[in-house]
């Protein structure tokens, strides 16, 4: 693996990131989220990729792909292991999204480009980073309160809000992907918001990728 060429990729594809947006000109009516996991000790990427209706929320379809793990775990490089098995997902969807949130950083990065930034370039659709750790850069400490916020910046540059989405929970990392710029992508997240720490595109990619018992009780009542 030629971990040199990788990191060039990178650079060249983070510099075609577009940090601004027409969504307040062009809402978004079918929002889309995406979580990538791992099965059989890494060797199996599993991707889920689920539309919503906006404003409602409204789950209307959820597709999974496994496709075979083709590279390591390298930090800083996940995009490359995560982005085949989200492209077979998304090749699945009857309908493309306007806006797709990524369990995953987006320019919350070293070098500017993780999963929601890679992905939403590869797709060309406004993109939101949703990060439940921080991969680079500092922030303030915030307060314990839901609502809290922190721009969280390195080498001068602010790459993510820092948002507290419920008490007594870890903060979110909320970033630009693509074709969003960081105050549009906090916005949205916290339009998407229910009451759980995770925004619901998320929230449901995660319980449709896990199984978890909200996805089964919906599949049991469609």
């Amino acid at each position: 693996m030629d971990l040199a060429s990788l990191r060039a990729q990178q650079l060249e594809l983070a510099s075609s990131v577009i940090r601004e947006d027409r969504l307040d000109k062009d809402p978004p009516t079918l929002i889309a989220g995406a979580d990538v996991g791992f099965e059989q000790g890494g060797e199996v990427t599993r991707a889920a990729i689920i539309l919503l209706k906006y404003p409602s929320l409204e789950l209307i379809e959820h597709q999974v792909a496994r496709v075979a793990t083709t590279m390591p775990y390298v930090p800083g490089f996940l995009s490359f292991r995560e982005t085949p098995a989200l492209s077979a997902a998304w090749a699945q969807l009857s309908q493309k999204p306007d806006l797709l949130f990524v369990d995953g950083h987006g320019i919350s990065h070293p070098r500017r480009l993780g999963v929601a930034s890679h992905f939403g370039l590869l797709v060309d659709v406004p993109t939101i980073g949703v990060a439940k750790k921080r991969l680079c850069g500092k922030f303030d400490p915030l307060s314990p309160e839901p609502g809290a916020l922190a721009p969280l910046m390195d080498k001068g540059e602010q790459l993510a809000w820092v948002w507290r989405s419920k008490i007594r929970c870890n903060p979110l990392f909320v970033s630009t992907g693509h074709r969003v710029s960081i105050d549009s992508a906090l916005a949205w997240v916290q339009r998407c918001m229910r009451g759980y720490r995770l925004p619901e595109p998320t929230r449901w990619a995660d319980a449709v990728a896990s199984g978890r018992p909200a996805f089964v009780r919906w599949q049991e009542i469609q």
